[in-house]
């Protein structure tokens, strides 16, 4: 017996500069919970810090809440980090703080980024941008993602944006267990043309910057465990994109 479990594990929140202010946790909990979903992530730019707030609006609607960032490395790549508890996201976090490089937003020409409470109220505003590079490389992410307990998965790769194909023109033969299609129509034409992916673990996500664009009930997980069982469901889904589980 199985559970379909419905999942968009790539969203970004109002700490994004390019999120839309209105995408708070609360809100975004709020309106993944009316589509239907059962597995959530919020992925912004380079940081974890609404994910803790993040936590406990998923808890209140019964939804299975992943920390998450999208993370731009050395050459532009944007990586997605998922870790399996959010001790170990936070703590990579204050790695990834470390490695990036400092420069003050410019909130009208960027977007505002905006740390928000349990309540969804504004804490405070995140000084330095954090849609520029930090010092990982593509080679070298995987394995600092692996130290705290997380997955890295290539973002988006049939976007040119910061796709991995896009920068790089191919799929070098890396570490990584599971890819992420914006448009999983591309996905028989990239195996073809990059075979590095077959075998791998498929997912596609929203990418959601804005409420409407989360996903409907589209793509899912079977898993063993009942949604319920927060612990059993996060673990399969782990096992799934580390490629221990098919």
């Amino acid at each position: 017996m199985t559970s379909r479990l419905y999942y968009d594990l790539h969203i970004h929140s109002c700490l994004s500069p390019c999120g839309d202010d209105e995408m708070t946790p609360g809100n975004i909990v709020g309106m993944s919970s009316l589509k239907g979903l059962d597995i959530v992530a919020i992925t912004d730019h380079n940081s974890f810090g609404n994910c803790p707030s993040f936590f406990k609006q998923c808890e209140s609607f019964g939804i299975v809440s992943i920390a998450g960032s999208e993370i731009t490395t050395i050459e532009d790549i944007h990586v997605l980090t998922l870790f399996e508890t959010l001790e170990g996201a936070m703590d990579f976090n204050s790695y990834l703080d470390s490695r990036r490089t400092l420069f003050e937003n410019e909130p009208e020409v960027f977007g505002r980024q905006l740390y928000v409470d349990c309540d969804d109220k504004i804490i405070s505003e995140e000084k330095y941008l954090l849609i520029n590079a930090v010092d990982l490389s593509v080679d070298n992410i995987y394995g600092e993602v692996k130290k705290y307990n997380g997955v890295a998965i290539p973002a988006h790769i049939d976007k040119m944006s910061n796709g991995i194909v896009g920068v790089l023109g191919t799929v070098p033969p890396l570490d990584f267990e599971s890819f992420e299609f914006h448009n999983p129509d591309n996905v028989l034409n990239y195996s073809r043309d990059y075979p590095t992916i077959n075998g791998k673990n498929i997912i596609s996500n929203s990418d959601a910057h804005y409420l409407w664009d989360i996903n409907e009930r589209v793509n899912y997980f079977d898993l063993v465990s009942e949604k319920n069982d927060v612990k059993g469901v996060t673990q399969e889904l782990f096992s799934i994109l580390r490629g221990e589980k098919k």
